[in-house]
């Protein structure tokens, strides 16, 4: 058996899904971190030479005090004993300098290779469709991006090269050791196979304990992740105490594995350690007598320059033990990076798509400034044919839908909830693709376009608005970053609610905070219709937009709406009854279908189920 083989870390079969987690280490994996240092090439390749220097210079100092002591202090040649320290610590001053420069590239290629894997994952995110951030939980990518990244940090800057360094000075180690004396070195052989035994017993256990551990970790990043986000739901109905109890049990369970592979660490480690005291013992032993009686041509001062040795290789080998916990750890944050990288897409724009022509002259405000050139705000005909869309397969959410919204059309979606309003504007902004059947958008299938161009004849404003971290006019210029200051006013003025925002605490340099926290459900909405406006769409959607913002400031705001809708082709799922009247054409759905469709006075006039849901709404409000 090989000293190398007895360390017991041999290469995997890779990850299966029957059996539920990878085997210890994944050689492809590795091969995969290492095709990410390409791009640092030169410094990853130093990095080689001066581990492999490293690697060399520790037995070479071990060597050189036994070449000391076994040549000039047993002849009792002082000077040469001088001439020999000089030169040890000649040697021991170049060691450090190679420890040094090798230290900091490590450190520099680990961060090089985790900044480039961040970029990837955070296209890669943007790249996924919705679908997947509704099927994912928010946590679980938290945890890719950070705690997994992270740990394939580790592995570059810690583990790999200092892997390599250990398994080169016990290879140094053990051929000095051959070559001071072969019946001595029979000895070290003869231990192989009780360290072999040993790896064989903890390894299974310790990757199976830290790989638990970091699922526990990721799913305690997930559960604070989700309980910050549903805070208000939480307090609403007082469920702090069975918050914290299911925290209190992910918490107990994160202990209980790196308790378990503490415990395993414990034992180990010290049994690797005792392996080295068995050999020094038995080395005593067949050294000394060997020594005593001429056997095998040993020598007192042989036998002192191979008690140097030893050292080095059973340190090495409990170094490398430390290490193979932190190798898992790297190699299964690393797999898990590399799985989202490599998930696939639910679907992507096509090969051979195009962008959405634009006839619009010019980008502006729906209103512009006195005095300016009038801009070109040509709506869009969307068209749906024969369309049906399901989630998931074998659940139909919408049934044959065809109905055409002409440019500057406004179609209101009716309809009780899980009808399939939100649906069709999801799949108007193709972020989803439909089961079967088209959507034209000006006469071209909406799969045939990229989903980017479209988008950016498009605004949206949804019930549940969102704004990032900044002042309001940041957010509303995410609609339009190169818009002036003077273009994001005159969309406010449009809108007719430049008063109400200029009214805020720093009025347009107001910091909005976290997610807009700072601001109330009305404020929020007007800075989310301001940004919309301010991309001047050809499509605009509105899905519960106004529900947010108190009567007086909606019938400000619906005069505004009024003159802007007419402009542009608009599809408004709404309950408010002044938004719904004002419709060219009203879709009333029921479990994914049309069952009526026509302006506002005419269904009233047919007494359907549009009649009976405004009723509903009547009451309502």
């Amino acid at each position: 058996m090989s000293l190398l083989a007895a360390v017991g870390i041999q290469p995997s079969k890779g990850f299966s899904a029957a059996e539920g987690e990878p085997s210890a280490l994944d050689w492809r994996i590795l091969r995969r971190i290492l095709t990410h240092t390409r791009p640092y090439a030169a410094k990853r390749n130093t990095i080689f030479a001066l581990t492999v220097a490293r690697a060399i210079q520790k037995p070479a100092l071990a060597w050189a005090i036994a070449a000391v002591i076994n040549g000039p202090i047993t002849g009792g040649d002082y000077g040469g004993a001088v001439w020999g320290a000089a030169g040890f610590f000649a040697l021991a001053l170049v060691t450090e300098l190679t420890f040094h420069f090798r230290q900091r590239l490590q450190l520099e290629l680990g961060e090089a290779v985790v900044h480039d894997l961040r970029n990837d994952v955070f296209r890669q995110l943007q790249r996924m469709p919705l679908s997947y951030f509704n099927k994912t939980k928010l946590g679980r990518i938290l945890g890719r991006v950070i705690t997994d990244i992270e740990s394939v940090r580790r592995g570059v800057q810690n583990v790999f090269f200092f892997s390599l360094m250990l398994f080169g000075q016990m290879a140094g180690a053990a051929a000095l050791m051959l070559y001071y004396n072969w019946a001595l070195f029979c000895v070290l052989l003869a231990v192989g196979p009780l360290v072999w035994l040993t790896n064989r017993h903890f390894h299974p256990r310790l990757s199976h304990h830290s790989r638990a551990a970091a699922e526990s970790q990721s799913r305690l990043t997930g559960s604070v992740a989700e309980t910050v986000k549903g805070m208000r739901v939480i307090q609403s109905y007082a469920r702090q105490r069975e918050s914290d109890d299911r925290y209190g049990r992910l918490i107990d369970r994160h202990s209980d594995n790196n308790v378990g592979l503490a415990n395993e660490s414990s034992l180990y480690l010290p049994l690797l350690d005792l392996h080295s005291q068995v050999f020094l013992a038995a080395l005593l032993v067949v050294g000394g007598y060997g020594a005593l009686h001429g056997f095998a041509g040993m020598e007192i001062g042989s036998l002192i320059a191979f008690f140097f040795l030893p050292s080095l290789f059973f340190q090495s080998l409990q170094h490398l033990g430390n290490l193979y916990t932190q190798a898992i750890t790297s190699m299964a944050g690393a797999e898990r990076v590399f799985q989202l990288l490599d998930l696939k897409p639910d679907w992507t724009d096509a090969p051979g798509a195009v962008d959405l022509p634009d006839p619009r002259t010019a980008r502006s405000p729906a209103r512009a400034p006195s005095g300016s050139t009038v801009v070109d705000r040509t709506g869009a005909r969307v068209e749906f044919r024969d369309l049906s869309f399901e989630y998931e397969p074998g659940r139909r959410v919408l049934n044959d839908l065809s109905f055409t919204a002409a440019p500057g059309e406004t179609v209101a979606l009716v309809g009780h909830t899980g009808s399939g309003k939100t649906t069709i504007v999801n799949l108007i902004a193709k972020f989803y693709l439909p089961t079967s059947g088209e959507i034209l958008i000006d006469g071209q299938e909406i799969r045939t376009l990229r989903g980017e161009s479209l988008r950016s004849q498009m605004g949206i404003v949804l019930q549940t608005n969102f704004l990032f971290t900044g002042t309001v006019m940041e957010n509303i210029r995410l609609g339009r970053p190169e818009a002036t200051d003077a273009e994001v006013r005159a969309a406010a003025t449009s809108l007719d609610c430049l008063d109400l925002l200029e009214s805020l605490p720093q009025g347009f340099a107001t910091e909005v905070g976290e997610r807009g926290t700072s601001l109330s459900l009305g404020q929020r909405q007007l800075i989310c219709f301001t940004r919309a406006l301010l991309a001047n769409p050809r499509i605009l959607i509105l899905d519960e937009a106004t529900s947010s913002v108190d009567t007086i400031t909606e019938s400000r705001l619906q005069h505004a709406l009024d003159r802007l809708l007419t402009t542009r082709t608009s599809f408004v799922v709404a309950h408010r009854l002044s938004t719904i009247r004002r419709a060219d054409q009203i879709l009333v759905l029921e479990q994914g279908c049309i069952v009526e469709r026509g302006p506002h006075l005419q269904l009233l006039a047919q007494r359907g189920a549009y009649h009976a849901l405004y009723r509903q709404f009547a009451l309502a409000e």
